[in-house]
């Protein structure tokens, strides 16, 4: 089985570095935008979004400043922490971290539904608890950062409260519009506003979800993967109901939703998928479905009951994807580039 902590101290400063890279690279860049009439188009990106710019679209650069304070969290001994500091002091300009929340609430901000809005909730979570360690110089800025994502937040919370009780099915297919995912993402930060007295999002989240997928047996997770998928649809789903039930209830709704995991099947998830060629966008995807299944395999283990004898299966499958997809991370093209460490870093932390 692989080991988890070592893997991080290894390639965490890389991570890093790649990360404060991706995030000052404006171009490439590839931008959803209806347009409203002749010329309606951004001259640039950083004139649309002037924090969220860089790594190739808006959600990655997300993912990408997710990432640094997520190190800085979880591995600060391993990460230049000075460099990512002063980064994020630039990025992090209130003034345009409201400019950030008024395109969110406006009608564009839509593109990023839920993916994008759950990953912005996720670095608001993060930054949250970065904040709460303690009195270091890295704490301090976290709670400067903390503060000034606060409009952020809360136009990306209500435009998730807003659309909820609209959403009368979910979307299963493994890519942005996975529903399953956007709101694992959203969960943790919708819990912080409910401990502060605002349990909407939390109560949205949690009805929505409960509706959805609750009752789901037999999922065809043999049909797996399609051929620009990042995420698994089972998997995603299996990933998020650990965040809703206890142990125990989870065991039992895993035995209804995948019933054949303790002897290896479906062999469509358990096998790491076959990337063809990095420099296609669509099919680099595939390089993240390998580490977000790995993800979802190691906290599937970690959530089941002590003794589970699925948890050896999902911990040898966790290894098998990592092992496929971790060597692409870094050095790669960078349609896999400007991405992939997020993913990574979500996996060995």
């Amino acid at each position: 089985m692989a080991d988890w902590s070592e893997l991080l101290a290894k390639n965490a400063a890389a991570y890093a570095r790649v990360a404060i890279s991706n995030i000052a690279r404006e171009f490439p860049s590839g931008i959803h935008h209806t347009m409203t009439g002749p010329g309606d188009f951004p001259a640039r990106p950083r004139d649309r979004t002037p924090v969220f710019y860089g790594s190739y679209d808006w959600h990655s650069c997300v993912e990408m400043h997710w990432l640094l304070i997520r190190l800085l969290r979880t591995a600060p001994g391993h990460v230049p922490a000075g460099e990512i500091i002063e980064t994020l002091d630039r990025q992090f300009d209130p003034a345009a971290l409201v400019a950030e929340a008024d395109h969110m609430a406006g009608p564009r901000g839509g593109a990023q539904r839920p993916y994008g809005w759950g990953w912005a909730l996720a670095l608001a979570h993060e930054t949250a608890a970065l904040a709460g360690t303690g009195e270091s110089q890295t704490a301090t800025a976290a709670a400067r950062w903390s503060n000034a994502l606060v409009p952020l937040a809360d136009a990306v919370a209500t435009r998730f409260v807003d659309w909820l009780p609209k959403a009368s099915y979910p979307v299963r297919h493994g890519t942005h519009q996975n529903s399953a995912f956007g709101l694992a993402r959203a969960l943790p930060h919708a819990l912080d506003r409910s401990a502060a007295g605002d349990s909407a999002l939390a109560t949205a989240i949690t009805r929505t979800a409960s509706h959805w997928f609750s009752a789901d047996v037999d999922y065809p997770a043999a049909w797996e993967p399609s051929g620009s998928d990042f995420l698994s649809p089972a998997l995603t789903e299996a990933e998020l109901m650990t965040r809703l039930l206890p142990a125990d209830r989870f065991a039992e709704w895993l035995s209804g939703f995948l019933p054949g995991l303790a002897s290896g099947r479906p062999a469509a998830i358990f096998r790491a998928a076959i990337v063809s060629d990095s420099s296609d966008g669509q099919i680099a995807h595939l390089h993240g479905l390998n580490a977000s299944r790995a993800w979802c395999w190691r906290r599937i283990a970690e959530c089941l009951p002590a003794g589970d004898v699925r948890i050896p299966v999902a911990l040898h499958a966790a290894s098998v994807h990592a092992g496929a997809s971790l060597p692409h991370v870094i050095g790669d093209d960078y349609m896999v580039e400007h991405w992939l460490a997020a993913y990574a870093v979500l996996l060995l932390t």
